[in-house]
């Protein structure tokens, strides 16, 4: 494709708003779209593809840059490296193609800056996996996450949805293993589908479809949802429930509660209610009442880096420490809404046995009510993002 300088120039501002104005990476896209609403797909798909692949290995195009704040010159560095030939523009007349080559080749012995990672989370990787482990992760993490649907049951079938989409050509393929999971065999756009505006389908990662499924809740059924967020997991939960029983939506924030509340007419789903938790009271008033609880609890997000790369440079210890504190609180307290023989599912998107199977062996300790049935990890090498759950049941 043919450059133009105000693509480069968008793409050195968004990494701006990343980095400096410390926004999220999908909401600098956003907001970049936004204002250049003449672009064409093409356009979009250069500048989007452009940011994420940089903020992805942005040690290691700063390094190669010699500089952090010169994000024109990373943009650069990123299109040497991807062989993009751009003009003879007086912005890069003192770039070095070859000089940059040879650097890039000698950095692969120095691992975490070649594969950009933090130090420090470079070092938690292999405390917490083992060396193997985390390297095969961490590379893993490094590539382009895929785009799932989930096939809403409530209004359609995967058959159907497949033929449909294909007729307005966005081609799907089936995931081994997970029902009502379809993966794009090319990057669209899907929200402007008129498919996705009747609510045939969320767009929904693979394994975290499996969370769900994992806490197997049946049609009139009392089912709580205990941290909904923006109610994914909710709507997959009130399909396998046939819209049948009762499904409760907690969050801490309203505001994304509203969200829920707009995808649910969409996806025709009509037996959930959404409370927000305000205080204790909001927990307490619901002790006992749930045959199924989901607790899909805030974590690091290590998990899901594939399509949230900036977490590797917003995160630290210390968030990370505090993050397990709150983890150790919501399972010990909102466990309290299981009823007795009920079941509980802790949930993560993260990979660190800490935040996982180590809070779960704390939780089983100091309640001896609750009896660890399965658990199950879903790592980034195995295709899609990396998940923690285990199903836990209340005996007493």
């Amino acid at each position: 494709m043919k450059l133009y300088k105000n693509l480069v120039n968008s793409v050195a501002e968004t990494l701006q708003e990343i980095f400096v104005k410390n926004r999220y990476a999908d909401k600098a896209i956003e907001k970049v779209f936004k204002q250049n609403p003449q672009w064409g797909s093409r356009d979009r798909r250069f500048v989007a593809e452009a940011v994420y692949d940089i903020v992805r290995n942005f040690r290691l195009y700063s390094e190669l840059a010699q500089s952090q704040k010169n994000f024109w010159f990373i943009t650069a560095v990123w299109l040497v490296i991807k062989e993009i030939e751009f003009p003879d523009w007086q912005e890069f007349k003192n770039l070095d193609r070859e000089a940059i080559l040879i650097q890039k080749e000698q950095l692969k012995n120095n691992i975490p800056v070649y594969e950009s990672y933090p130090d420090w989370l470079w070092e938690l990787g292999i405390n917490e996996l083992g060396e193997d482990v985390w390297k095969k992760e961490a590379l893993a993490m490094n590539t382009q996450a895929q785009v799932v649907l989930r096939v809403n049951t409530l209004k359609t079938n995967t058959k159907k949805l497949i033929e449909e989409l294909s007729k307005t050509n966005i081609a799907l393929k089936e995931i081994d293993g997970i029902e009502n999971a379809v993966e794009l065999v090319k990057r669209e756009n899907v929200f402007q589908n008129n498919f996705f505006k009747l609510g045939w389908f969320e767009v929904q990662d693979a394994g975290s479809q499996e969370i769900s499924s994992f806490l197997d809740p049946k049609p009139n059924q009392f089912v709580i949802d205990a941290c909904a967020g923006a109610g994914g997991k909710s709507l997959h939960i009130a399909a396998l429930m046939n819209n049948k029983g009762k499904l409760i939506s907690l969050d801490v924030e309203g505001f994304k509660l509203e969200e829920l509340k707009r995808r649910a007419k969409r996806a025709g789903v009509f037996n959930v209610e959404t409370r927000t938790i305000e205080d204790s009271k909001t927990i307490k008033r619901l002790q006992g009442k749930a045959d199924k609880l989901l607790l899909d609890v805030p974590c690091s997000g290590l998990g899901v880096i594939k399509r949230n790369p900036d977490a590797k440079w917003k995160l630290s210890l210390e968030v990370i420490e505090r993050t397990k504190k709150l983890q150790e609180k919501i399972l010990s307290e909102y466990s309290e809404m299981v009823k007795v023989g009920g079941e509980l599912v802790y949930s993560t998107c993260s990979i660190l046995p800490s935040e996982n199977k180590q809070q779960v062996d704390l939780f089983l300790n100091n309640n001896s009510n609750f009896e660890f049935v399965k658990d199950k990890t879903i790592l980034p090498s195995q295709g899609y993002d990396g998940f923690y759950m285990a199903l836990l049941k209340r005996t007493s």
